[in-house]
């Protein structure tokens, strides 16, 4: 078999299931020997439906006694019971949606159940069991993949025993001296243990190898990206004298900001190339720097260019930038992809021209027919909005341009230092005065209806509000409140407001719309998913509502509470909680007090919940498949080690041992990544 090869040679494999993988980021055979269970099933043993307790996850072996298909239709859902019975008691078991089930069993025959034991009106249930036939079921210790519509555990589970063999095809991509030195497995074992494990020791030799491969990509390719960056590129030496400009500001610059224009402009004045993240706090006045060093480049002779990741931030960009150079001969352009035909060319001809010495846009700015005449400062806004090919795209539009990345994400400061330990890297951790604090309440369902009141007043009182939910719509697996269903809850409960619905699976120019009618306060109340994470300044929004708040991760609230007390009236955030989990109830105590992004991800850091801070996306790095940066700390600084001594001894990659290394940081990273090197 080539594991190179499209997953079409997998028996069971066509097209709608290929679609399906794809979907996954599984296209060949390597990939899908790669992709990783997220956690194991014990099936090893059955348990007796008499000792099964609400909680339990369990499997059992019973008999069918009856089946029921309710005739009553819900959105399409068909629920279907079953009574099933052992030696030792009887068990309903449920599952919505069912109507082409009805032919899955056969009373008086006997299965094996294995799910969840819940209770509903005083008697045990198990909700959508996986299930078969006593002769064919699965045993053993089993894999639970990440999957998506279309696909099966039973299925993943068969295409990734029967790819076994392929194993001893895998390129080992780790030098020998770092296999034997670090005690590693070797890969065909490591791939063994992580899909089928036959015991907890080898299953944690397994994760422990494949993680630090990961890793160790994933620190060669960052590091080899940034020693080319610092060794050799020259930048333009942008020498203009800001103090003026500085003075003209109507407010003054904090501490932070001060020691962070220093920086910025010691680097712009080098003569070498920047390349500099700046994070602040939400509200922290990210803006302001990247205004300064605009001007710096402008007063020297040249142009900068702001890319935002939509189109109404970039608006609001253009549009306070338009206004903070005014009287200072610096004229500024917006470009999108929504602009008329005519107003694009005259965009473009003015760019090109140089007339435009500043520009605000969305990724229209990197599109193939943007040219600059003198492009000497690059900066992205919400960096982790832009994947690694934008990134260096932007940049190829001028000689070696300075950039600078910002980004409202605090990263804990012991993970910055392993993450951009090679990038220059300026923090604002001070807010600018007359910030008024953010009142933050936790509360349970039982507090939702006054909550809601207390919305209802500020609305009156002439204020808007955001109501967040984790989910679009409603799930048969997880009950939790989908925004669909707040939506169309709240439109019926406050008629006379106007109540609006936003989420990731709209087109943008929809989500623009949307976000425009807030922000023009045409919209009083805007029901959102984390799509407003990120999002624009709306200074007359004083109300947060997070539903099921115990879905989320704490940098991860926090970045939705910043979207509030942005004006000078008093703002007020509710977290409702529908959990009792000590995770959950630490998570609401933190919110309520601290407001400090980089204590908060911290704490996110030492809890280490799901939902948190260090996914990928936040980072703007590559998707990862097996490690979780912040689970994997000490992993990812013993993997950054060897790393180091690689690209030492090897800057590019190009030695025959590191052939293997430098096509698994290309697969990683993108074919573009090789750009950076």
């Amino acid at each position: 078999m080539d594991i190179h090869g499209s997953v079409l040679q997998l028996k069971g494999i066509g097209s709608k299931k290929a679609e399906a993988l794809e979907r996954l980021g599984i296209l060949s055979v390597e990939d899908m020997i790669f992709f990783t269970p997220r956690s194991y099933e014990d099936r090893r043993y059955t348990a007796c439906i008499e000792g099964l307790r609400e909680g339990m996850t369990a499997g059992i072996e019973a008999e069918v006694i009856s089946i029921s298909i309710s005739g009553y239709r819900r959105r399409g859902r068909q629920p279907m019971k079953l009574i099933v019975s052992d030696d030792t008691g009887m068990l309903e078991i449920v599952f919505f949606n069912a109507g082409y089930m009805k032919n899955a069993f056969k009373k008086q025959s006997r299965y094996f159940f294995y799910g969840k034991i819940t209770r509903s009106g005083g008697k045990l249930q198990m909700i959508h069991p996986e299930f078969d036939s006593i002769e064919k079921a699965q045993r053993g210790i089993l894999p639970v993949y990440p999957l998506t519509k279309g696909l099966s555990q039973k299925e993943m589970r068969q295409w990734q025993k029967s790819l076994q063999p392929e194993y001893i095809q895998i390129e080992e991509i780790l030098p020998q001296h770092i296999i034997d030195a670090r005690r590693l497995c070797s890969l065909s074992y490591a791939l063994e243990n992580i899909h089928f494990p036959q015991e907890k020791q080898k299953l944690l030799e397994a994760k422990y190898r494949l993680i630090f491969d990961e890793l160790f990509v994933l620190q060669t390719g960052l590091l080899a990206a940034r020693r080319s960056v610092k060794e050799g590129k020259s930048g333009i030496p942008l020498t203009a004298d800001t103090g003026k400009y500085i003075a003209s500001l109507s407010y003054e610059l904090t501490g932070a900001q001060k020691r962070c224009v220093r920086e910025i402009e010691s680097d712009l004045e080098s003569g070498r190339m920047m390349n500099r993240l700046v994070q602040g706090d939400v509200g922290s006045g990210k803006t302001a720097l990247a205004e300064i060093a605009m001007y710096k480049a402008a007063a020297s002779g040249y142009q900068s260019v702001l890319m935002a990741p939509t189109e109404i931030l970039a608006r609001q960009h253009f549009e306070h930038f338009c206004k903070a150079f005014e009287g200072h001969d610096i004229k500024v352009g917006f470009l999108s992809g929504n602009m008329k035909a005519a107003e694009k060319r005259e965009a473009l001809d003015k760019i090109r021209s140089g007339e435009y010495r500043i520009v605000v846009g969305t990724h229209a700015v990197i599109q193939p027919d943007v040219g600059f005449e003198r492009l000497a400062l690059v900066i992205t806004d919400e960096q982790h909005r832009f994947g690694v090919r934008q990134r260096v795209m932007l940049k190829e539009k001028g000689a070696n341009p300075h950039v600078l990345v910002m980004t409202a994400t605090p990263i804990p400061r012991t993970l910055a230092v392993i993450l951009y330990g090679d990038l220059d890297v300026s923090v604002i951790d001070e807010l600018p005065p007359g910030r008024k604090a953010i009142t933050t309440k936790t509360i349970g369902p039982d507090m939702r209806a006054r909550c809601y009141d207390f919305l209802e007043k500020q609305i009156k009182q002439g204020r808007q509000a955001y109501v967040v939910a984790p989910l679009i719509e409603e799930s048969d697996v997880l009950d939790v409140k989908s925004a669909q269903n707040i939506w169309e809850e709240l439109t019926k409960k406050f008629k006379d407001f106007r109540v609006a619905l936003i989420h990731g699976a709209m087109k943008q120019d929809e989500k623009d719309a949307v976000m425009a009618d807030f922000y023009d306060g045409r919209t009083d109340i805007l029901v959102a998913t984390v799509v407003i994470e990120v999002g624009i300044n709306v200074p007359n929004a004083t109300v947060m509502v997070v539903e099921n708040a115990e879905r989320f991760g704490l940098a991860q609230l926090h970045q939705l509470r910043g979207r509030i007390g942005r004006g000078s009236e008093k703002s007020y955030c509710f977290l409702i909680f529908d959990g009792e989990s000590e995770i959950a109830k630490k998570r609401g105590e933190i919110m309520a007090s601290s407001a400090d992004g980089f204590v908060i991800a911290e704490e996110d850091l030492k809890l280490r919940g799901p939902g948190d801070i260090f996914g990928t996306r936040q980072h703007g790095l590559p998707e990862l498949n097996v490690s979780d940066i912040a689970k994997n700390l000490d992993i990812l600084s013993e993997a950054r080690d060897e790393a180091k001594t690689v690209i030492a001894d090897d800057p590019t990659l190009e030695s025959d041992e590191n052939a293997g290394l430098k096509r698994s940081v290309l697969k990683l990273f993108g074919n573009e990544f090789i750009m950076e090197l």
